[in-house]
């Protein structure tokens, strides 16, 4: 991605969130707000959608309404968020790659990152390539030179993106894996600790794992080191211009007025970097931390996903 020009945006939207004029703030739903969460009850998206529609209420009286509108990875909630009235009163809780991965997969796409007001993201994955310690294997680099020994390699994905990146991953290094779709981050860890598979993609779940010593980060699959472990290798490293970090993020439909959206972005940033909130607390404990990319900087950041995600597409199709 065209980290340069993230950058230069994100120094752009904080200097116009820093003067924001007093009214832009002020604005407040008149009603109850609709919070449309992506995925199921009980899951890392629906926990960050309820924390943040808690902490509206108590802070700020908003009353919000969290509802959960699941279905084909973001897919089903992206569709039903695009046609609701752009007041300020209907907001998403789902995944980057709902957005600027999911439409270039379908025939007739029944979306664009058009049809979005993007109002921040609230935290990020920390997806890794992952073994089971007793395997042996350090780095990606130790399974690389087995594959080129001769040795079949299985992989656990967890969505076809990620099915698409193994694909490529092996393709840039002259090798070939053999990829087994698994049902997300978890399932996928279960599946390396089974010896169902040799290495898989995990996007957080492997932490406590990797903490107790029964597996090991093979590679980052961010843009950033692993909190968890610092040492691993980047992808960069192994010929991949890509990143497969997933940021979970706050979503309204086009049209937002600036002052509803202004004050919307203002209040959760003001959750997210408040220490002692909820929110803050469960996305240092599960997630990468907070991570507050808004305005200018985050409609960028979007539109460099989607691009990105359209050369993996393109090149997998080799």
């Amino acid at each position: 991605m065209r980290f340069a020009a993230l950058k230069t945006a994100l120094a752009s939207a904080a200097l116009m969130f820093g003067t924001l004029p007093a009214a832009a703030q002020d604005w407040a739903p008149q009603g109850p707000v609709k919070m449309m969460i992506a995925f199921a009850a009980g899951g890392g998206a629906d926990t960050l959608g309820r924390l943040l529609a808690e902490e509206l209420n108590t802070r700020y009286g908003w009353e919000i309404i969290p509802e959960n509108v699941t279905g084909k990875g973001g897919v089903t909630m992206a569709v039903a968020l695009k046609d609701e009235p752009a007041d300020g009163l209907s907001i998403g809780i789902s995944v980057t790659e709902a957005v600027a991965y999911a439409p270039q997969t379908m025939r007739s796409p029944a979306y664009a990152l058009e049809d979005f007001t993007f109002l921040s993201t609230i935290t990020g994955t920390q997806m890794g390539i992952i073994a089971k310690s007793d395997r042996g294997w350090t780095s990606l680099s130790d399974v690389i030179a087995a594959a080129k020994a001769g040795e079949t390699i299985t992989v656990g994905a967890m969505s076809q993106k990620l099915a698409d990146a193994t694909y490529v991953l092996a393709k840039r290094n002259g090798i070939e894996f053999t990829t087994v779709m698994t049902g997300g981050g978890k399932a996928s860890l279960n599946a390396v600790i089974a010896d169902d598979v040799d290495i898989g993609w995990s996007a957080g779940a492997q932490t406590a794992s990797v903490l107790a010593g029964d597996v090991v980060n093979l590679a980052s699959a961010e843009d950033a080191a692993l909190k968890v472990s610092p040492d691993a290798p980047l992808l960069a490293e192994y010929d991949m211009p890509y990143t497969f970090g997933v940021k979970f993020m706050v979503m309204a439909p086009d049209g937002l007025p600036e002052e509803v959206r202004a004050s919307w972005e203002s209040k959760i940033a003001e959750i997210l970097n408040d220490p002692d909130g909820k929110l803050h607390a469960f996305t240092k404990k599960v997630f990468s931390g907070p991570e507050v990319i808004q305005g200018a900087a985050f409609t960028a950041f979007m539109q460099n996903s989607y691009d990105a995600n359209g050369a993996l597409l393109d090149e997998s199709a080799e």
